[in-house]
């Protein structure tokens, strides 16, 4: 009990001198302390606006969560979000499916084969990083015009998808390029050391330890493929049915929002949806995050 009473009090008395430390820093530098104001600011600002966001939407959506809103099939009277659902999930795969191993390989040869200082890669990183400031209508337009009209594809799956493939590219290729830059060299110089050539080198050790960010860069482009509405009503319609092959139209949960808040009718189900795309979006960022941690703790597992 002593000895608890004395570490306490050491504590206390460490904290106390911090405490003083800190403020000796505010007054000599008011800066310091103005700018530490701030950054409490922002912090509380952004936590209180993204609790009001879901705090709202949860409430005015949640009550109108009935069991017709999971029927099998969509109709006039149920107005069923199940449909929406299976497709945005079918969208969200097949655009991974084709974006995310063109962006990791066009990464991993940026960092790892391309020469330094080529101009041909700073022009590549900067369209990536232009691409990725584009608005998605812009996408959606040439979507319709490239895979709808000119490939005659029609208002599909496989159109919506080729489209978001396109749009989340450049977020996958720029995140894993820089997730692979934060792999330290002497990674690699330890593996070419013990005689791993560059291809082994990259799979079985650059690549692993870069798959927390890898993951990261994915878990961006899944929250943008969910979220999308403009593109894909240009591309793959708003036909709210289980899609019989991939060029059938369909309608994901943000487009099926989207239509229901036109209507005044189906006001009240819009938010139910809105709660059920904030359910999914927050799902697959746990599900990732949790991921990321397996992968790194095997990561630093390795290391020991």
């Amino acid at each position: 009990m002593d000895n608890e009473i004395s570490l306490n009090e050491i504590n206390n008395a460490i904290n106390r001198v911090t405490f003083r430390q800190r403020m000796n820093q505010y007054k000599r530098r008011p800066g310091s302390f103005i700018l530490m104001l701030l950054v409490v600011i922002a912090t509380v600002l952004t936590i209180l606006a993204l609790g009001f966001l879901l705090v709202y939407v949860m409430v005015k959506g949640i009550p109108y969560l009935t069991p017709s809103l999971f029927e099998w099939e969509y109709n006039s009277d149920n107005v069923s979000m199940m449909p929406a659902i299976i497709n945005t999930v079918l969208m969200t795969v097949v655009s991974l499916i084709i974006a995310a191993p063109i962006g990791i390989f066009s990464a991993v040869y940026l960092v790892e084969y391309a020469k330094k200082g080529d101009k041909v890669v700073a022009v590549v990183r900067i369209t990536a990083e232009t691409l990725t400031g584009i608005p998605s209508i812009v996408y959606g337009l040439f979507g319709m015009l490239f895979f709808v009209s000119t490939l005659k594809w029609g208002l599909s799956l496989l159109s919506g998808a080729f489209t978001l493939a396109i749009m989340i590219l450049p977020v996958i290729m720029r995140t894993t390029e820089e997730a692979l830059l934060a792999v330290p060299q002497s990674y690699r110089e330890g593996s070419f050391g013990l005689g791993a050539g560059k291809l082994r080198t990259v799979i079985r050790i650059v690549l692993p330890s870069a798959v927390p960010g890898i993951l990261s860069g994915i878990i961006l482009a899944t929250g943008r493929v969910v979220g999308e509405t403009a593109a894909l009503i240009y591309t793959a319609g708003t036909v709210a049915q289980i899609p019989s092959s991939a060029f059938s139209s369909v309608r994901t949960l943000s487009v099926h929002m989207y239509s229901l808040s036109k209507e005044a009718l189906h006001t009240n189900e819009a938010y139910a949806t809105a709660v059920i795309l904030l359910i999914l979006v927050i799902l697959i960022n746990f599900a990732s995050s949790f991921i990321a941690k397996k992968f790194s703790n095997n990561a630093h597992d390795n290391d020991r």
